[in-house]
């Protein structure tokens, strides 16, 4: 699997574990604001970590860690991403995946196998503005089937949006709330402009804390938990 970079202790990326995060390179979005250009981008791209490196110190670590985080880029690319999984369960840990459900096929495959006990979901905005936010043309209907696939799974799960200003309104979580309606929790991302694919996004402007409070309230008429983070 091609591995970008690794962290190899976090308190706050898998709810209630103590986890690593491997980081997958490349991805089929180009979100303007993404935070993780490097491993968007082949020409921003770190060295490679090999694989079996990463399971190595996954294995000497068991004693410490409790859950691995899978995230990119976008790990579904990656045509070995649920073998790996499999060396993950194998060595005992929880897993989550996190990506950005435009592969429902891939999803699929491992809801189907119970290789993962969490799943983040990024909702990039309403679907009519998939293809501006993630700046390149998105089959809607696969984000819709990993949405569907992902709340009637039984494996605990969370949707997110990155919240950038001059990209979504809110009238837009309306539409996000309807899309998602019913799912039992949804995050509210801050947008950070610390380090950004299109390097314009770091002069945004960001949400005020009392503004996405307000979204937070319209996103509560239609979820069961909603936090900012």
């Amino acid at each position: 699997m091609k591995i970008g970079g690794l962290t190899k202790t976090s308190l706050i990326e898998y709810p209630g574990m103590i986890s690593a995060v491997v980081f997958t390179q490349g991805c089929n979005f180009r979100c303007p604001y993404c935070h993780n250009p490097e491993l968007v981008e082949p020409s921003l791209s770190n060295p490679k970590i090999p694989e079996d490196e990463v399971i190595d110190f996954l294995k000497r670590r068991k004693k410490y860690l409790e859950a691995v985080v899978i995230t990119g880029g976008e790990p579904c690319l990656q045509e070995d991403l649920i073998d790996f999984i499999v060396k993950l369960k194998e060595i005992g840990y929880m897993v989550k995946l996190e990506t950005n459900g435009s592969f429902p096929e891939v999803l699929s495959k491992i809801i189907e196998r119970k290789l993962v006990d969490f799943i983040s979901m990024d909702i990039k905005g309403p679907l009519d503005k998939y293809d501006i936010i993630a700046g390149v043309k998105v089959d809607i209907s696969k984000i819709k089937e990993s949405i569907s696939l992902i709340m009637d799974s039984g494996i605990d799960f969370e949707f997110q949006t990155t919240v950038v200003k001059s990209m979504l309104e809110e009238k837009d979580f309306e539409k996000i709330g309807n899309l998602i309606k019913g799912a039992k929790s949804y995050v509210l991302q801050r947008f950070v402009p610390s380090k950004t694919l299109n390097p314009e996004f770091m002069k945004e402007e960001t949400y005020s804390d009392e503004k996405l409070n307000e979204i937070k309230k319209i996103m509560e008429k239609y979820v069961l938990n909603c936090r900012i983070r």
